[in-house]
């Protein structure tokens, strides 16, 4: 291998071709370099496997050639088979929905607009809901939005909008009529409540999937201004363990890395600052770390700089680490890079996100417009990733439809993440420890081990 960098890039083009995901996925090496690639795939999270399992990526360095499976990456082609091959990978989603009966009920999902996303739509379509789907100007994969439409669903999504114009789509949108919403920001929901509440009063709910979304949502209700159930779709173990950290983490570095490249930038040429140290920030430090960049982190809440700290990056202010760096805002939160940040920083790019989340770029290289770069500039989140989160949004549904709770925002309970989680272990072969018999008074739970034998 006389590339140093070789191991990168193929592992790069295996998830550009297939959105799908590394940690946690079999994988071998081979090839001159083979142990510098499985090094690295193993701090990707890749699961070293000598033999053939389900779902197996083979790296071969001296061909330049990735299998999956035992044969070539397919080619996904059109929307209709990036749609089918989404499908194919979804199969937490696909179990979780065969649970629903949705005869008659009027779906509104609002979500970022490609092919896993199409999956879910489907799904629900086909356990009986009437589906509507909504999506922003700049979250909307053209192709995908026509395949639908071609398969009769309802779409309103149109990357031409702008201005009063896409205020005016969405507000349609909402008016045409809905029970539940799944949301995704909490922007349709926050609309409905401004601009139409009465339109919200005949909702029977709706289903959050981002923290981004239910903080201004629980904060509505604090005032005393949210007029539905929301369920808290993105607060299940399942949805925020896997999507905002793996998820978000890989797809988010692996489009920086992309883009860096087309302009003749190494992901490792200068150093690296992570603005936000929650799951998503975490995910982006270790994703950054594991392609060999020098990482920093900047972090307001104390618990979570020590986190930061003790997970092997240095800590400061953003304004003192942002020098000569690729500077990642995972925050979510408005104006995190500041004009002062984006004027010392090299780079800038945001993970996740939220509309004006880089306040003002300055000379520094902006990446994917300001907006979540895994987004504008890529697929989104891995596909298997999705299926975790979308199973969660089909069992939150469930949720709302069997409980019916009233206004506020709603934990899903431990019985939710215990069930998606059961799910996937199944359709992966993995089998789960057993727990250990308590004696049959229970009092091993509270003895002391030291004492146990001095009562005999």
């Amino acid at each position: 291998m006389t590339d140093p960098r070789a191991p990168e890039r193929i592992v790069r083009r295996f998830a550009r071709a297939s959105n799908l995901m590394i940690a946690g996925r079999p994988f071998a090496a081979t090839g001159t370099g083979a142990d510098a690639l499985a090094q690295l795939v193993e701090r990707l999270g890749g699961i070293p496997s000598p033999t053939p399992r389900p779902g197996r990526i083979e790296f071969d360095l001296d061909a330049d050639r990735v299998l999956l499976d035992g044969r070539p990456l397919p080619e996904r082609g059109d929307a209709a088979g990036r749609i089918a091959f989404a499908r194919q990978h979804m199969p937490v989603a696909t179990a979780l929905a065969e649970r629903l009966d949705l005869t008659g009920l009027r779906v509104g999902v609002a979500m970022v607009l490609e092919p896993k996303t199409a999956v879910l739509s489907l799904l629900l379509r086909e356990r009986g809901a009437e589906v509507s789907v909504y999506a922003h100007p700049d979250e909307t994969d053209v192709a995908v939005a026509d395949e639908l439409r071609e398969r009769g669903f309802a779409v309103t999504a149109d990357p031409s909008l702008s201005g009063a114009d896409e205020h005016a789509a969405a507000l349609e949108f909402v008016r045409a009529g809905l029970d539940v919403l799944l949301d995704d920001g909490a922007h349709l929901i926050r609309l409905a409540h401004e601009d139409d509440p009465a339109l919200v009063d005949g909702w029977i709910g709706a289903c959050e999937e981002t923290t981004s979304g239910l903080t201004p949502l629980r904060r509505m209700r604090d005032a005393g201004l949210l007029r539905c159930a929301v369920m808290a779709v993105n607060d299940a173990r399942t949805k925020t363990m896997f999507d905002n950290r793996y998820g978000t983490g890989q797809s988010c570095v692996f489009a920086i890395a992309d883009l860096l490249e087309e302009r003749g930038i190494a992901l490792t040429d200068q150093p690296a600052l992570v603005i936000g140290y929650g799951p998503v920030g975490q995910g982006v430090a270790a994703h950054l770390r594991a392609l060999g960049a020098e990482v920093r982190v900047a972090e307001t809440d104390p618990v979570r700089a020590l986190e930061a700290q003790h997970g092997g990056f240095a800590t400061g202010p953003a304004i003192d680490l942002a020098g000569g760096a690729l500077v990642v805002s995972a925050t979510g939160v408005p104006a995190t890079v500041t004009r002062e940040i984006a004027a010392v920083a090299r780079v800038v790019a945001v993970a996740g996100g939220v509309p004006g989340e880089v306040a003002e770029a300055g000379s520094a290289l902006l990446l994917g417009g300001g907006g979540a770069v895994n987004i504008t500039a890529a697929e989104g989140n891995p596909i298997e990733i999705m299926d975790l989160s979308f199973a969660v949004q089909l069992a939150a549904l469930g949720a709302l439809l069997e409980r019916r709770p009233g206004v506020g925002v709603h934990e899903l309970g431990p019985e939710v993440d215990d069930l998606v989680a059961r799910t996937a272990l199944a359709v992966r072969g993995a089998a789960l420890d057993s727990p250990r018999a308590l004696d049959p008074e229970g009092l091993d739970e509270w003895r002391s081990p030291r004492y146990k034998a001095s009562r005999s």
